[in-house]
């Protein structure tokens, strides 16, 4: 495989700042809000900079709220509880962290019954990596229902680019929990992908224990046998369970076999992948409360804005790592790619 696509095609360096994202073209200014608007916010794993960028922005354009935060903590039996308290307290708006959390709220779009899900408060997503896919919009420019979001995975297309410019590859291997939406249907995208570019993917799945609750038993033992597989990248897909396990179990592991990872997060960058191309969580946030900004103070329906992503993906690259496989990066990468760890160039 190769890189057609220019730099700016598909890449440019994420700005970290706050201010990063208060560009003219985003907002108008905030209008002027008498009472603390209600949101109701439900995450999946505890706070992220998702939600300080989603606190920040609020805070920068002076409109004042109030955040309930619930946490799933990756049980979903606790959604039912929630999504009673929604019904109860009527928010403003509720924020949904990931697929998971986002379809237990609003449901697939074809759903055959709406009653046990929530349809007449506005829904903002954040974190979700293929809002169509997963059925929870069916068109990103117009949603129709009433939820819209941010998503912040690089389209997947883009990140094999990204990983073929880095090294060629034949055979990809992929580590995902099959009972976290976000990771099926980035995996079925990948598939088709495969089928499209030729190249052949290699597959494992995190064992279940008898609740079909994700076990880290084995973890490192399925990424030897993805590299026994022929394996020559290990992808991470935008998966909360992986993540858990990334620094200390999977990437370690990939290292001891000598096989590069690529990161779809920046969480799984920071964990210590070789590459990735990513969107900062922070930045994230802060685009979803635009999204929320333009339903509560701007009275646009959630139907009626569009679903989107950031327009600037980061393409990062751990020198530590790279030196320690024995990859170096192409010297044409050098000039866009943001090196971390290191400014020495292993030679080619």
């Amino acid at each position: 495989m190769s890189l057609n696509n220019t730099r700016r095609q598909w890449l440019t360096t994420a700005a970290g700042s706050a201010g990063a994202l208060a560009l003219p073209a985003w907002a108008k200014p905030a209008a002027n809000q008498a009472r603390p608007l209600r949101i109701y916010a439900i995450t999946f794993r505890g706070m992220t900079d998702v939600e300080k960028g989603f606190e920040d922005y609020f805070a920068t354009r002076k409109v004042p709220v109030d955040i309930t935060y619930r946490d799933l903590n990756r049980e979903a039996g606790r959604m039912p509880g929630f999504l009673d308290e929604i019904r109860s307290t009527r928010p403003d708006l509720v924020y949904a962290w990931g697929t998971s959390v986002t379809l237990g709220v609003v449901g697939p779009f074809d759903a055959p019954a709406r009653g046990s899900f929530i349809h007449d408060i506005p829904v903002v997503f954040t974190l979700v990596a293929a809002p169509v896919l997963a059925k929870i919009v069916a068109d990103t420019k117009l949603p129709g229902r009433n939820v819209t979001g941010v998503t912040h995975v690089a389209p997947t297309e883009a990140q094999i680019r990204a990983m073929a410019a880095y090294r060629p590859f034949q055979t990809l291997g992929v580590l995902y929990t099959p009972t976290e939406k976000n990771s099926v249907v980035v995996l079925e995208e990948i598939r088709r992908l495969g089928r499209e570019r030729g190249f052949h993917t290699v597959e494992r799945t995190f064992r279940l224990d008898a609740g079909r609750k994700p076990t880290p038993d084995g973890a490192a033992e399925l990424v030897h046998e993805l590299k026994e597989a022929g394996a020559q990248w290990l992808y991470l897909p935008p998966d909360s369970f992986l993540g858990t396990l990334a620094e200390g179990v999977i990437i370690p592991a990939a290292m001891e076999a000598g096989l590069p990872t690529f990161a779809s997060t920046e969480q799984l960058m920071q964990a210590g992948a070789l590459s990735g191309l990513v969107s900062r969580y922070y930045n994230v946030g802060q685009f979803t409360a635009y999204k929320a900004e333009q339903i509560l103070v701007g009275k646009q329906s959630a139907g009626s804005v569009p679903v989107e992503t950031l327009k600037r993906f980061s393409y990062q690259i751990r020198m530590p790592a790279a030196r320690r496989l024995k990859l170096p990066p192409p010297l044409p990468m050098m000039a866009y790619a943001e090196l971390i760890g290191s400014d020495t160039i292993v030679s080619q």
